[in-house]
Formats: C-alpha cells, structure tokens, sequence
C-alpha cells in the first residue's frame, strides 16, 4: 500500500482543515489558543548572508531549559546550551528535503553575535563548542553562528524543548524504536531492553539523550539515534491510524506548539510551509551528519569538521540535492525504526572517524531535483556503533 506523500507539516496543515470540517468554528478557538502558545523572542543578526534561491532553510534547536524527568541528562545542557542543532533544507521545488545535524561538541571559533536590544556578544577567541553559543546569546547566536561559518541563509528557526518533545511522542501514543543490544547507562540512569518495540514518551526521550554505556560516549553517534527516533515519529504521525483520530492530532499539535520558541509568526505560516511540500514521501527525506573527526586539540572532549563539510554547504547555498558522497551516511524518515533500510552494497559509508567515504561529484538522479543515486545509507558497521539495528 502506497505511503501517504505528506511530511509532519503537511499532517498539520491537512488536520486543521479536517478540524474545521469537523468542528466549525471551534477549531478557531483550538487555532488561537495554538497560536497563543507561540513564543517570538527578539533575535538579531547582521551581516547575513544574501538568500540565492526560493529554497527553504528551517534551523531547529533542541534545549533543556525546562525541568522535567529524563531532561538534563547532561548536567551542562541544562544550564541553557543547545543540545541538538538541525539545519532542515526544503528545496525550491519541493521535490526533496534534507536535514543536517551538527554535533554539539564540533569545535567552532564562535563569530560575533549580538543580544535582543542589538549590543555586542564579542567573538570568541579561541575554540569552543558548537553549542556554547546557544548559552552566550540564545537562538540569535547559533543561527549567527551557523550562517557566518557556512555562508548559508537561515529563513526561519524553531528551540524545542525536550519536555516537550516527550509530550509529542505521547500524543502519537508511542513509537517504535530497535535497540541492538542493551543499554545500561549508570551515569544518566537509563536502561533499555534490546529489540523493536513501540516506546513512550519517557523512553523515547531516554532513547535519545542516552550517551554513555552506547558507542563509546561519542556524541555525533547520539545524534544518529536522535535522527532515527524523528524519522519514527514522522513514520508514526503519517500512520492510517494517527490520521483517524482528531484527538490525538489535536494533541500533538499543542504539544508541538506549547512554549515554542519561534520566528514563524502563526500556527497558519507553519501548515503553509507544508502543503507547499505535500508530495515528498518521507523516504526521500533523508537525514546526516557533518563529516566529523575525534582526531583535535582544539576543544576537549570534542569533535572536529573534516574538509569535505565544504563540499556540502554549497549544495545547501545552491538549493542541490545531496551528492553520492554525502547520502552514503543518511538515514531515511521512512522505513525501519533505525532510519530506513541498510545499504544493500555492503559498502562501508564512514570510517571509524564518522568520515563518510565516496565522491561528491555524483550527478542527480533521473527524476527532476531528485537526490543524487546510489550512495546507500548509513553501513550496518556504522548503524552498530551508533547503536542502531541494521
């Protein structure tokens, strides 16, 4: 049976339209009490970079800035750091989607950024963490970050909390992970069994802030389950029996929406933006990592971009879909719960460094601003050190 091709935007631009139908005018009181929990903080940039094409560029911002059980895992991301950073890229003509993850422990020499009331957060001066400029300057400061290091124009931004992400998740009534092997992390009290099977909100969170006792403690890895467990969920929210059930739409929505720290100025912009990408099945969108490297002294602890991460914020400028060599360590929205199929070539996609091998100079697919063909996915030997199942 053939998958429906609309992303979770489209979900919910498609069930406010079901909800007036429904409803009639009560779905305006629902529309405004959404829009309500909509917070616009003020966010200054200067010298941005110039927008060369229609394409939109959404950068998400995943926090732990409120408390909740299984937030702040990482004692130094609940002192207001960004723990997880995705630049989503929708192309001009909606005919694919990509989503890059930028490890938060990616040492970066943080450009000048600047404060709501327009004064001066100096730059730093030596290497730091990637997500130390959400600390210095909030949402301002890493997407100034982001467009001054990789010339690429952000459209619009969105922090999600994890409180409230674990809302989400309950509000699909759960979703199905794979877990290779069990987890014991004492450090952050997380237990997994191993196997597939459908999780809660709680879990699912466990699931993605886990770091120790799973791939060595090393963070890009992390990063990895978190975007399987977002292709899960999208998997989910499209599912026959998500779509018959308003009440549970209804309550992913104000989930989704509760405290939402954004430049989008209403709930109605949002669904905009997603019937315009109505036909894109969620195996073409496809999730990786910057090409990345334990091998640096410039920060403790973190990790370093290799000089192919140059290779691809072109594509992103330039509005093109990803290369043979970057799609060789994606993961797909649709599928498994470990981020779509494994790469039937048996061709390994990284090094031991995250490194994904192959050449960018791949043509596109057949199919216009398709992604560029062959490049498989992320390896199994990659999948098993992200903790993944294959």
């Amino acid at each position: 049976m053939e998958r429906p091709r609309r992303t979770v935007l489209s979900v919910i631009a498609a069930s406010l339209v079901g909800l007036a139908l429904l409803t009639g005018v009560g779905v305006v009181l629902v529309y405004n009490d959404w829009n309500g929990n909509l917070e616009h903080p003020d966010v200054v940039g200067k010298h941005r970079p110039v927008q060369k094409t229609k394409a939109l560029n959404i950068l998400v911002m995943g926090t732990d800035t409120r408390d909740c059980a299984g937030c702040k895992i990482d004692t130094e991301a609940g002192g207001g750091l960004s723990d997880t950073t995705i630049l989503f890229h929708l192309s001009a003509d909606r005919t694919f989607a990509y989503g890059i993850s930028i490890p938060r422990d990616t040492a970066v020499m943080r450009p000048t950024c600047y404060r709501a009331d327009g004064s001066e957060i100096p730059a730093a001066t030596t290497y730091e963490k990637w997500n130390q400029a959400y600390q210095v300057g909030g949402p301002g400061c890493t997407r100034q970050q982001l467009e001054q290091l990789t010339g690429i124009h952000v459209d619009k931004f969105v922090v999600v909390d994890f409180s409230q992400f674990k809302d989400m998740v309950n509000a699909l009534d759960g979703v199905e992970i794979c877990v290779p092997r069990e987890i014991n992390d004492t450090t952050g009290n997380i237990h997994l069994d191993a196997g597939t099977r459908e999780v809660d909100g709680a879990e699912a969170l466990d699931y993605a802030r886990v770091r120790y006792g799973v791939s060595d403690g090393i963070d890009p890895y992390r990063t990895r389950r978190q975007q399987a467990l977002i292709g899960a969920m999208i998997e989910k929210a499209l599912s026959g029996g998500m779509l018959a059930r308003p009440d549970r739409i209804v309550s992913f929505i104000d989930a989704a929406t509760t405290q939402l720290q954004t430049d989008f100025k209403s709930v109605a912009q949002m669904a905009k933006v997603a019937t315009s990408a109505k036909s894109i099945d969620p195996d073409d969108i496809k999730f990786i990592t910057t090409p990345w490297t334990l091998d640096t002294d410039k920060v403790s602890g973190g990790v370093e971009w290799l000089p192919s991460v140059k290779r691809l914020w072109p594509l992103v400028i330039d509005d093109k879909p990803l290369t043979r060599e970057f799609l060789a360590g994606s993961l797909s929205a649709g599928g498994s719960p470990s981020g779509g199929a494994a790469s039937s070539s048996g061709m390994p996609s990284g090094t031991p460094s995250g490194t994904p091998s192959g050449s960018a100079t791949a043509s596109p697919s057949g199919k216009p601003g398709g992604q560029a063909t062959g490049g498989g996915g992320l390896s199994p030997e990659e999948r098993d050190k992200a903790g993944l199942c294959s």
